[in-house]
């Protein structure tokens, strides 16, 4: 559960923007918050405080936006376009971070998206993407030579997201975090959607990898176990997912991870002994085990679920 927005986005401090009023003396210095208050508005107030926005705030000077709430977030897609068409202005945009609501204003499986590959289209140097929700959410092909850290943070996250990723050429990208979520909120991947990433041939770049909140985590593991891109990562992150013991057994009986410096186990299902095992398996690597999961139980049988789902 999301309970706070961001204070800080890509280095700089976030700062919402109200028309009107007093800019900073330095524009440049800040991430801008662009929302809206009430989560039933019509999309066209939104639309008005983009406009607004451009006319008010110099565009040379947008480094960094943060989109909040943008009216009706639970069935309306996020207008991206919005964005994309202000691009001739904002030359010096290099940060974007889509769909910063907290649960209270929408539950992120309830965040409405729609196809967001026009923001790296029309932005060729932007460097840093968050995208929060995964409904619709929709991303082709592509190649983008500036982008360092894309994250998708999700209840359910597409494949077709996963595949578009993975066929992508991103030769400067740095960090790649996806949480992959539950089928029941559209976290459809498979291990085989996963099969580019984890291949890595247009990420040559990545050094940190999230496979997070995942439903599939022990059947990914294998395939994680013998992925090319894991041996040049320095961060490897599994926390959040339905990972067992026979998952990390999977894990461990792949290719070394003592080159790792961090592997992030925290907030799974693994039990005590294969949390010890874990540790002592990788010395050297910071290995969080931290926030074991318990097992729910109803009506004899077990369940097990991801941090992060409605």
């Amino acid at each position: 559960m999301i309970r706070s927005h961001a204070s800080s986005f890509a280095g700089l401090p976030v700062l919402p923007y109200t028309p009107g009023m007093a800019l900073p003396e330095d524009p440049a210095a800040v991430a801008w918050r662009l929302a809206v208050e009430d989560f039933e508005a019509d999309p066209e107030e939104f639309a008005e405080l983009v406009a607004t926005f451009r006319k008010e705030v110099p565009g040379a000077a947008v480094r960094a936006l943060v989109v909040g709430e943008w009216g009706c977030a639970y069935d309306s897609p996020l207008p991206v376009g919005l964005l994309v068409d202000a691009a001739a202005e904002w030359t010096g945009l290099r940060a974007v971070f889509l769909a910063d609501l907290v649960s209270e204003e929408c539950e992120i499986s309830w965040l409405t998206h729609g196809d967001i590959t026009g923001l790296l289209t029309g932005y060729p140097t932007l460097e840093v993407l968050w995208v929060r929700g995964g409904t619709g959410l929709r991303l082709e092909p592509v190649r983008h030579a500036g982008l360092r850290e894309l994250r998708f943070e999700s209840g359910g996250l597409p494949g077709q997201v996963v595949r578009a990723v993975g066929e992508s050429d991103l030769p400067a990208l740095e960090r790649l975090d996806c949480w992959l979520g539950r089928q029941e909120y559209g976290g459809d991947a498979t291990v085989g959607d996963l099969g580019p990433v984890l291949a890595g041939a247009g990420l040559p770049a990545l050094r940190h990898l999230a496979l997070a909140n995942s439903e599939i985590a022990d059947p990914t593991m294998s395939a994680v176990a013998a992925a090319p891109v894991v041996g040049r990562l320095t961060v490897l992150d599994l926390s959040m997912g339905v990972l067992t013991d026979e998952g990390l057994d999977a894990l461990l009986a792949g290719q070394p991870l003592t080159h790792l410096r961090r592997l992030d186990l925290s907030r799974t299902y693994l039990s005590d002994e294969a949390r010890q095992r874990a540790v002592a398996a990788l010395p050297g690597v910071e290995v969080d085990v931290s926030e074991p999961q318990s097992v729910h139980v109803y009506n004899g049988r077990e369940f097990r679920f991801t941090a992060v789902g409605e």
